[in-house]
């Protein structure tokens, strides 16, 4: 049963009644469900029985760069504001360390098939630390010829010689952040980028050969309007990139502190970003942009695009990913790894890190194994979030249950979506609708023991 993924309904009135707080499933359970009973004594015995069934999975690494030059006011992301390259340089021995110690704890194959660096801003490094962290990653790891090899750049710190250098290190994908090519945007959030210098990140990507380049876009910041979000993404489709996020801005001033420099008053009313996403998934779907899920597009050639089409898309902590078999082995701080059925975050901040490397222990802050049923949920979110239904004799088959009275509950709860026309409920699927779409979160949020358990969401952002 293969849906038409082009097709989505925008409707204003649905999103405001079923527009909740709730997680971005990057994982389930959710990181904020993990346990430090989970240490590193737990997660080192995984990446030691990792084959077990005879199956060896390809890895995929995740890097963690927390420093940036400068901060931008809307930022959730765990990052350390610095000029001093003394830090980074500290940084990445230690990182060395960590590769070191999980890769002697890993049974099985080597071989990578994707590997991320996120931030922060990955291109603080200079061109001999961004050497210095490859060869370390090759001490240990094969990357293998035809991987997914990422990098989130800041367009205002890379320059086309930088981008040369990141494709001779065997980066073959660019994360490229904008937000807002508005002056008066930018301003607002202490981030002034000229469309020129993006420009130029995103020619020299193609000139040296990445296979494809995302743009990131965030809408809901201050001092945006439907007119200057319009005009932005004029000149980001005639940038053409191969995938686009329109992320929501969360306004949490009370979990982050730079969020609390910006002017509330300056920020669009619920409505007005309403009208600011209406507006711009209209213009990226009609210039051929395929709505792959949540927030994201991507042109219908892209890898994602195809993946979604034949049924392998998967979601993790990058987001929307091809490699759903992989086991995630991630380094740095706060960074979360995910091995056959366990997660594990690291510790938050650079001295517990150190600390932590320092006495010789993997610096595992909080963890968890994965019940039955969190496995079983896991499997029915990401088919949702990702395929947009679920094939209830699949789900049977592979957990040996009886769908319907399993989650009997689940199935009530649905009917007020259902009746609202968000999603058909079948014998055999459960279909996100066209107006459904929008809301995919919602309807994953429904088969959430964690939730059903709290039903206390004022940790989450809001789906739209």
């Amino acid at each position: 049963m293969l849906s038409n993924f082009q097709e989505l309904i925008f409707d204003p009135q649905l999103i405001r009644r079923f527009d909740v707080s709730g997680p971005r499933y990057t994982s389930y359970p959710t990181a904020d469900r993990f346990v430090e009973a989970f240490d590193a004594e737990a997660y080192q015995s995984w990446l030691g029985r990792r084959t077990i069934g005879g199956i060896s999975r390809a890895l995929s690494l995740y890097v963690h760069i927390p420093f940036c030059n400068t901060i931008c006011y809307y930022c959730g992301c765990n990052k350390i504001i610095t000029k001093d390259h003394g830090r980074s340089a500290k940084y990445i021995k230690y990182l060395g360390r960590e590769l070191d110690m999980q890769a002697a704890a890993l049974e099985g194959s080597h071989d990578v098939v994707q590997l991320h660096w996120g931030g922060g801003t990955p291109t603080f490094l200079s061109h001999d630390e961004m050497r210095r962290l490859m060869e370390l990653t090759h001490k240990h790891f094969k990357l293998l010829p035809n991987g997914e090899y990422s990098i989130e750049v800041d367009p205002r710190k890379v320059d086309r010689d930088t981008v040369k250098l990141l494709a001779e290190l065997g980066f073959n994908r660019m994360s490229v952040g904008v937000q807002d090519f508005e002056h008066a945007v930018q301003v607002a959030v202490n981030r002034v980028q000229s469309l020129e210098e993006t420009r130029v990140v995103i020619e020299s990507a193609r000139e040296f050969g990445f296979k494809s380049v995302s743009v990131d876009l965030i809408y809901g910041l201050p001092k945006q309007n439907v007119m200057s979000f319009g005009h932005t993404l004029d000149e980001v489709v005639k940038l053409s990139p191969d995938r686009l996020s329109v992320y929501n801005y969360a306004h949490l001033p009370g979990h982050f502190k730079p969020q609390r420099r910006i002017n509330e008053n300056e920020l669009p009313s619920p409505d007005a970003k309403l009208q600011i996403l209406q507006m711009a998934i209209r213009h990226l779907t009609d210039a051929g942009y395929v709505f792959i899920g949540m927030d994201h597009f991507a042109k219908p050639e892209d890898e994602l695009a195809v993946a979604q089409r034949q049924g392998r898309l998967h979601r993790n902590f990058q987001g929307y990913s091809t490699y759903a078999d992989a086991d995630l082995l991630a380094f740095g701080v706060s960074a979360i790894s995910k091995v056959g059925p366990t997660y594990c975050q690291n510790y938050r901040t650079l001295d517990e890190y150190y600390d932590s490397l320092d006495r010789g222990v993997l610096p595992v802050m909080r963890g968890m194994e994965l019940t039955a049923d969190d496995l079983l949920r896991r499997s029915i979110i990401q088919a949702l979030m990702c395929h947009f239904e679920l094939s209830l004799e699949s789900i049977e088959i592979a957990h040996l249950i009886d769908f319907k009275s399993y989650f009997a509950a689940e199935l009530a709860d649905l009917r007020a979506m259902e009746a609202a026309e968000l999603l058909q409920v079948g014998d055999r699927w459960i279909s996100v609708l066209p107006k459904g779409r929008m809301l995919v979160r919602a309807i994953a949020m429904v088969f959430d023991r964690y939730l059903r358990a709290d039903r206390e969401r004022v940790r989450y952002s809001k789906v739209i």
